[in-house]
C-alpha cells in the first residue's frame, strides 16, 4: 500500500509548489533586508506558517478526501460566521477589515472560505440530476456563492471576493448551463457591476480600479504602485539585479514589496529568468491539476479539482496582471509565493485535498453521471 500511494503521488505537482514557495521565501528575505531587523519577523513567521500548512498537507493527503463531503456544508457555515465576525472584531489593515489578531500572528478567514466554498459548491454540483443545471440548482449554488461574495465586499476586499465569484463562474460552466441561462447570468452579472460601480464603490475605490487604464495621470496618487511595479519589472531585464540589489524594492520605492507586489520584486532582482521559471512553475501546477481533473471517476472530486485550480489560477491572474500593470491594484496575494501566513497556509491544504484524490483515483470508483 505505501509503494502504491508514492506511485500514485503526484510529485511533479509537489515540485512546482516547493519550487513557488523557495521564490516566496527568497523575495520576502531579499525585501527584509533593506528594512529594519524587526522585517526579519516576516521570514520567520513565514516559515512556521509553512511548517503549519505542510503538516497540514501531508494530514489532508493521509486522510481520504471524500469524508470532506459530509463536512462541507458544516465548514461553509463557520465560514461565513468568520466573515461574519471579523467585520465586528477584526483588525482593519489598509482599509480592508479582514483578519482576526492572535498574539503576534493573524488570521484572515477569507482564505478559509476560499477551501469551504470549493467544498460546498463541489457537493452541491456533484448532486445534480440533469445533463444540465436547472434554474434552481444555478440559484442555489449562487445563494451559497453570494452570502460570502457580499461579506468580503463589506471589508471590503475586492479581489478576494472576485476569486470567489469567479470559482462559482468556471464550476458553472463546467456543470453545462444552457445557452439562453448563460446569456441570462451574463446579462444580470452586467447589471449587478453596474450597481456595484455606482453605489457600492467610493471615490477611491473607483480611482484604484481605473489608474492602471492611465497611472501616469495619478503618478503619486493612485497610479504609484502600479507605476513602481512597472518600473521594477522592466528594470530587472533578463537576469535581474541580484537577491538585495533591486532599486525599487530596496530603497521602498515599491508598495507592500513582500505582499501584493512580491513579483515584481522578483522580476526586478531575477529577470526575466526568474520570472519565467515562476510563470512555469504554475504552469506545470495548473497542467498536473487539469490531468487530474480529467482522470476522476465521480462528480464531486471533478469538481474539487476544477474548484481549487479555478480558485489559484484567478489568483495567479489577478496578482500577476496587478504586477505587470495589465489590472487593478486589488490588493491579493501570489499563492504559495506572497507574504501571508493564511494564504500560505489554506493554498497547502488545497494541495494536500487534491493530492489525496490523486492518490485514491485508481481505489475508487465512482457512481454518477461523471
Amino acid at each position: 500500500m505505501r509503494t502504491q500511494f508514492l506511485r500514485q503521488f503526484d510529485w511533479w505537482m509537489g515540485l512546482a509548489v516547493l519550487v513557488l514557495v523557495a521564490f516566496g521565501f527568497a523575495a520576502i528575505y531579499s525585501v527584509a533586508l533593506s528594512q529594519s531587523l524587526s522585517e526579519f519577523l516576516s521570514v520567520k513567521k513565514q516559515a512556521i506558517a509553512f511548517l503549519i500548512g505542510l503538516v497540514a498537507l501531508v494530514g489532508f493527503v493521509a486522510t481520504n478526501y471524500r469524508v470532506l463531503l459530509s463536512f462541507s456544508p458544516h465548514l461553509y457555515v463557520v465560514g461565513v460566521l468568520l466573515l461574519v465576525g471579523v467585520l465586528f472584531f477584526g483588525d482593519t489593515i489598509r482599509g480592508t477589515t479582514g483578519w482576526f489578531r492572535i498574539g503576534g500572528f493573524s488570521f484572515q478567514p477569507v482564505e478559509f472560505m476560499k477551501i469551504a466554498l470549493v467544498l460546498f459548491l463541489s457537493r452541491q454540483f456533484s448532486l445534480r440530476r440533469g445533463t444540465t443545471l436547472s434554474w434552481r440548482e444555478i440559484l442555489v449554488t449562487g445563494a451559497i456563492v453570494g452570502l460570502p461574495v457580499f461579506l468580503v465586499l463589506l471589508q471590503p476586499d475586492l479581489g478576494s471576493a472576485f476569486v470567489l465569484l469567479g470559482t462559482w463562474v468556471i464550476l458553472l460552466l463546467f456543470a453545462r448551463v444552457t445557452r439562453r441561462q448563460f446569456l441570462s447570468l451574463l446579462a444580470l452579472a452586467v447589471v449587478l457591476l453596474g450597481g456595484l460601480w455606482q453605489f457600492g464603490l467610493v471615490d477611491y475605490q473607483k480611482a484604484r480600479l481605473t489608474s492602471f487604464l492611465d497611472p501616469a495621470s495619478d503618478p503619486l496618487g493612485q497610479g504609484y504602485n502600479v507605476t513602481q511595479s512597472v518600473i521594477a519589472v522592466g528594470s530587472g531585464q533578463w537576469f535581474g539585479r541580484g537577491l538585495g540589489f533591486g532599486s525599487q524594492s530596496q530603497l521602498r520605492f515599491l508598495p507592500e514589496a513582500h505582499t501584493d507586489f512580491v513579483l515584481a520584486v522578483i522580476a526586478e532582482e531575477l529577470g526575466f529568468v526568474g520570472l519565467l521559471l515562476v510563470f512555469m512553475a504554475f504552469g506545470v501546477l495548473f497542467w498536473r491539476l487539469a490531468v487530474l481533473a480529467m482522470r476522476a471517476q465521480d462528480g464531486f472530486t471533478v469538481f474539487l479539482v476544477l474548484g481549487v485550480g479555478s480558485a489559484l489560477f484567478l489568483q495567479f491572474v489577478v496578482n500577476a496582471g496587478m504586477n505587470l500593470g495589465l489590472m487593478p491594484v486589488t490588493g491579493i496575494t501570489l499563492p504559495f509565493v506572497s507574504y501571508g501566513g493564511s494564504s500560505l497556509i489554506f493554498f497547502l491544504v488545497m494541495i494536500g485535498i487534491v493530492e489525496s484524490a490523486s492518490l485514491r483515483l485508481s481505489v475508487f470508483q465512482g457512481h454518477d453521471t461523471w
